[in-house]
Order: C-alpha cells, then sequence, then structure tokens
C-alpha cells in the first residue's frame, strides 16, 4: 500500500509538472504575437526580420499611434482657471464626470468645427508658469486630424447674448481699455470698457456699454473726445451668431 501511495503521489506531480511546462510553452508562444492595446495606425518597422531583438534590452519593434478619439494637452492662466470655477461652476476634480464642452480647430481651419470634452485635469498649476494641464478628448472616426498637430483651443465659460464691436475699435492708453462713442449732440466720449473673447473679427464687451451707443469704427484718427463730428451711421453689416466667452484660446499639441 506504501508503494501505491508513492505512485499515486509522484504520478500527481509528474502531471503538476507536465501542466507547468505547457502553461509556460503557452507564454512563449504568446510572446511570439505582439497585440496593440487599443486600436490606431502603425508606423514603419524599426527592426529588420532577422534583427536579435530582447537580448538584455527591451527592444521597440513599431510605433502604434491612437487616432480615433485623440487626446489634445493644452494650458490654461490661472485667470482662464478663476472664471471657468467662478463663472462655470466647473471642478478640475470632476473633469471625467461633468463631461465640460471643449472646441478645436486646427490651424487650417475656420473657427472651431470639432467639439469634443474634457475628461482630464491636472492636481496642481504647473509653477513656472502659472498655468493648469488639461486634455480634451474628440472623436476622429476619419483619420482626418493627425497625432501631433497644433490646433486653436476654446473652453466655453457661459452661453448667452453679447455685446461685440470690431476691434479695430477700440484703443488702449494709460486708463485703460476704451472706445470712442458718439452722444445725442454728435459729440465724441471716450467711454472705458473690460473687454472679453475675440469672435472672429469682434471683440465681445463684457463692461462700459449698454448696446445703445454708437461707436466709432471708422475714422478713428480724426475723432478727438470733446469735439463734435457729423457721423455717417450704420449698422454692423455681418452679425455674429455664436456662444459667449470662451475660457481663452491656446495652442496645443495633439
Amino acid at each position: 500500500m506504501d508503494n501505491w501511495r508513492f505512485q499515486r503521489d509522484s504520478a500527481r506531480a509528474n502531471l503538476l509538472a507536465a501542466e507547468a511546462r505547457r502553461n509556460l510553452a503557452q507564454l512563449d508562444l504568446s510572446y511570439t504575437e505582439v497585440r496593440a492595446p487599443f486600436d490606431g495606425r502603425i508606423d514603419r518597422r524599426l527592426q529588420d526580420p532577422g534583427n536579435l531583438v530582447g537580448s538584455g534590452e527591451s527592444t521597440v519593434l513599431a510605433e502604434v499611434n491612437q487616432v480615433n478619439p485623440l487626446y489634445v494637452y493644452f494650458n490654461i492662466s490661472d485667470a482662464d482657471l478663476a472664471r471657468l470655477i467662478g463663472e462655470a461652476h466647473w471642478r478640475p476634480g470632476n473633469a471625467r464626470e461633468v463631461q465640460w464642452p471643449v472646441f478645436m480647430g486646427l490651424l487650417s481651419e475656420k473657427d472651431y468645427p470639432h467639439q469634443g470634452r474634457l475628461d482630464f485635469a491636472s492636481i496642481s498649476l504647473a509653477p513656472t508658469t502659472g498655468t493648469l494641464l488639461l486634455r480634451g478628448i474628440f472623436p476622429n472616426p476619419d483619420g482626418r486630424m493627425l497625432p501631433g498637430l497644433y490646433a486653436r483651443v476654446r473652453v466655453p465659460v457661459k452661453e448667452g447674448p453679447s455685446l461685440l464691436v470690431p476691434q479695430e475699435a477700440i484703443g488702449y492708453d494709460q486708463r485703460g481699455t476704451y472706445v470712442l462713442i458718439v452722444d445725442e449732440k454728435n459729440g465724441v466720449q471716450r467711454a472705458g470698457i473690460r473687454t472679453g473673447a475675440l469672435v472672429d473679427h469682434l471683440r465681445v464687451i463684457e463692461e462700459g456699454l449698454t448696446g445703445k451707443e454708437w461707436v466709432v469704427v471708422k475714422g478713428i484718427q480724426k475723432a478727438v473726445p470733446g469735439r463734435s463730428v457729423t457721423p455717417d451711421k450704420a449698422d454692423l453689416k455681418n452679425p455674429v451668431k455664436t456662444s459667449v466667452p470662451a475660457a481663452g484660446q491656446r495652442k496645443a499639441g495633439t
């Protein structure tokens, strides 16, 4: 009986050893096929068939880039971050859950035709620049946008009607930003303003104007505060329909 028990235990040990060798062989076989953890495009091969690889160091065979979706990294200043948190009530800690919208335009495109969402925010501002790193995720099903491109990024703070004036009508002096307006007696007056985002060639006016003023757009060099003029009044020919103020524009590497 002792001999039979010995043979039984020896057979069980041999079986376990054979299963271990089988699992090790399967693992070695799996190393012969390299699978990417995501869908994407593979670049040129960095090693040729027959080259010795993995001899004491990791060897890169090729690079794979994910193109759909595409991640866009960009930085916003502490001032823009304060607006985003204060006016929009956005919080960096719940960037993934909130799915705040973000818009992007390539250098060859007009405006911001691509819409995505914020899904990451750094835990602290960079001490050297005072900026916060954010990441937006954008769908790219046709693969038109390539990794490494630069883009313009806009993060909206709020939506609603805004007062817009042409950028060329805005002046700057020691007292700050201003525009020249014509009063009911055709006299030129200086009006201090606080500006917002730039929309095409128009600037958002956040404070200083009510929308009922006539702003001097052409012939600004001849308009002097306190003097009377003969204005040629005209409405803005190309009003812009858009959602207002963004947290700013930044170049970002995709």
